[in-house]
């Protein structure tokens, strides 16, 4: 297994806001901590906080509740697998297929940001963020995701234009694409941008409109790719992309 490690984002956030600090803490929600802070509960280095723009370090700063010193052992981590096929994404499987969790071994218990197929191979990231990863699957967001699609047949213009649109599947119409046909491949190969996460998704656009998928590989997923990654290697998210991510689901850092 193949594993590139970013050291700079394996460790707890420098500075992050003292009610997330306590809920990462396991001492309340955000909003029961913010509770706190407002009646005056929490000390910060021998002082009482009340404000709650306060940010603290979870490494140099002393915070007090009462008597007790609170110590944050939450690290989030953020990574990125290049999917090889015939893995399912689930954490275990009773038939005894290869899961992604064969390839990705953290001390932190992280979960995959959705899914990808059985057959599907590329960018699959995981982090054990729940606010990023729940925000980044939801489609008002806009994140993109952008794969690579090598069909058995060239793709008509107007099945480009109708995928562009939105197709109707049975659990509902997608939402706009983009679609780029890759030239030299006599369109067969091409990359389709989506923001939304339904059950094989991309697969079935094409097969409503009578496409075989000979392959199908995401390439990218709001900006991060696999590149120098072979297949069933991973690596830790660098502080850019981290920030990157946050910044197009609208999670603050």
């Amino acid at each position: 297994m193949e594993q590139v490690e970013n050291k700079d984002s394996n460790i707890l956030p420098q500075a992050v806001r003292l009610n997330r600090f306590l809920a990462m803490a396991g001492i309340a929600s955000r909003r029961k901590a913010e509770n706190l802070i407002l009646a005056g509960e929490v000390k910060v280095n021998g002082k009482v906080v009340t404000d709650l723009a306060t940010k603290v370090s979870p490494k140099n700063d002393r915070v007090v509740i009462g008597s007790k010193v609170i110590a944050a052992e939450e690290r989030l981590v953020y990574l990125v697998l290049n999917k090889p096929k015939d893995y399912i994404t689930t954490a275990s499987d009773e038939r005894g297929r290869k899961t992604v969790f064969d390839l990705v071994r953290t001390r932190e218990r992280v979960f995959p940001v959705g899914r990808l197929d059985r057959k599907t191979t590329g960018v699959l990231l995981f982090t054990n963020d729940g606010a990023l990863a729940s925000r980044l699957m939801h489609p008002s967001h806009n994140v993109p995701k952008i794969y690579h699609v090598t069909l058995e047949t060239g793709l008509d213009e107007k099945h480009a234009v109708k995928i562009e649109h939105g197709v109707h599947l049975e659990d509902g119409k997608t939402a706009p694409a983009h679609v780029d046909i890759l030239s030299g491949t006599k369109r067969r190969d091409v990359l389709l941008a989506i923001h939304e996460g339904k059950n094989r998704q991309v697969r079935r656009m094409f097969e409503s409109f009578g496409y075989e998928v000979k392959r199908l590989d995401r390439v990218e997923y709001g900006g991060v790719t696999t590149q120098g990654l072979k297949r069933g290697g991973w690596r830790f998210l660098s502080a850019r992309e981290v920030a990157s991510l946050k910044e197009q689901a609208g999670v603050e850092n």
